[in-house]
């Protein structure tokens, strides 16, 4: 089930994973993005150091400022919410680490699991 999602970064459609009887109540949630990061391919760097989370099409776009993992994963933090992410080819140009990232991600990828509930 599709749900509309606020945020104090804006607002998206995402893939609800939790009850049907928790759908239009005020939830804490975890986020999911089933594509792993591509640079310029679905991410690119950022001029601006502002997060955001808004719909373009069938895609969801999500900026924030990118942490790379030694084990080769990564997380970008959107308005203080930590998204984890693998990193696919092409690999991610120097000085990424830290850096603002705009990222696009199917719609249909994003899921939403509420904590607490």
């Amino acid at each position: 089930m599709s749900v509309r999602v606020h945020s104090a970064v804006g607002t998206v459609v995402a893939l609800w994973q939790g009850p049907l009887e928790a759908v239009g109540q005020e939830h804490r949630v975890e986020w999911t993005v089933a594509e792993d990061i591509a640079w310029a391919v679905n991410a690119w760097p950022s001029a601006s150091g502002v997060s955001e989370l808004r719909e373009d099409g069938d895609r969801i776009v999500c900026r924030g400022q990118l942490s790379l993992f030694e084990d080769g994963g990564a997380a970008l933090d959107v308005g203080g919410t930590q998204i984890l992410f693998d990193l696919a080819d092409p690999q991610l140009p120097d000085g990424a680490d830290g850096s603002w990232v705009v990222l696009r991600a199917a719609q249909d990828h994003v899921t939403v699991w509420p904590c607490g509930v």
